[in-house]
């Protein structure tokens, strides 16, 4: 059965985290893509020698694309799952793609929601995805994964959260090959500035980034870096990016 069906209620608690920051306008819209040395200690992670989690697949009724990462319904895609509470981190590996070897199958998911009663290497699946690699009957299964790039088409995408302006700025990272580690944007005097990241999956920025349009830089976890220029600000929108991470596989 699922282990978050409707009588399993789950809670996410969004805690918001502030920074502080006065954006300039970039005057092109250019992207380019350089390797740098994700955020954080240590060296960035190896694409091609993934860590291989075990740990145990459920599903979930409700699973329709939305969850605690905030992405919204995705009802043509529902190759989905929800990490545990401890895999999450805090909603990094939101947008994150998982390749899944179940007892019956190998798929690849997409990360959209938080599991927070699950163990840690367990993952909830949507229905769909479970019925891929095991009947629905047995409700638990074994499974080993890894993170893989996600088979995504054109560029990054920027989505502004409801509620954004010039003097509070929250800002999401859409259809990005690889789980993304940090966002920057240009203040005045040229510098990039780290945007704090929320357990609901935006960056945001307290103080606001001013009208825009915006000067970004993206990492993702493997230490690529996405520069892109004159990102516009639409309200509740989203608005392309120039560029998309490169594959680990190679051109």
């Amino acid at each position: 059965m699922a282990s978050r069906g409707w009588n399993a209620p789950w809670l996410v608690t969004c805690v918001l985290l502030a920074g502080l920051l006065d954006c300039s306008k970039g005057p092109d819209r250019t992207a380019d893509t350089t390797a740098a040395g994700a955020s954080g200690p240590g060296p960035a992670p190896d694409c091609t020698n993934p860590e291989v989690h075990q740990g145990q697949a459920t599903y979930y009724d409700f699973a329709n694309g939305d969850g605690a990462c905030m992405f919204g319904p995705s009802p043509n895609d529902l190759m989905i799952g929800a990490m545990n509470q401890t895999d999450f981190a805090a909603a990094a590996v939101c947008g994150a793609c998982v390749r899944l070897i179940g007892p019956n199958a190998t798929i690849d998911i997409r990360i959209v929601d938080l599991c927070p009663e699950c163990p840690q290497g367990n993952i909830d699946l949507s229905p769909e995805a479970f019925a891929a690699i095991a009947d629905l009957s047995l409700g638990v299964v074994p499974i080993t994964w890894s993170y893989n790039e996600c088979a995504v088409q054109g560029p990054i995408r920027y989505r502004f959260k409801e509620g954004s302006n010039q003097w509070w700025t929250a800002v999401q990272i859409r259809n990005a090959r690889n789980a993304i580690a940090t966002l920057e944007v240009r203040a005045d005097d040229g510098s990039y500035v780290t945007v704090p990241r929320t357990d609901y999956n935006y960056f945001v920025q307290a103080s606001g980034m001013g009208v825009g349009p915006y000067a970004f830089r993206v990492t993702d976890v493997y230490g690529n870096v996405l520069n892109d220029e004159a990102i516009a600000f639409v309200e509740a929108g989203e608005v392309a990016g120039v560029g998309q991470f490169p594959s680990c596989a190679g051109p």
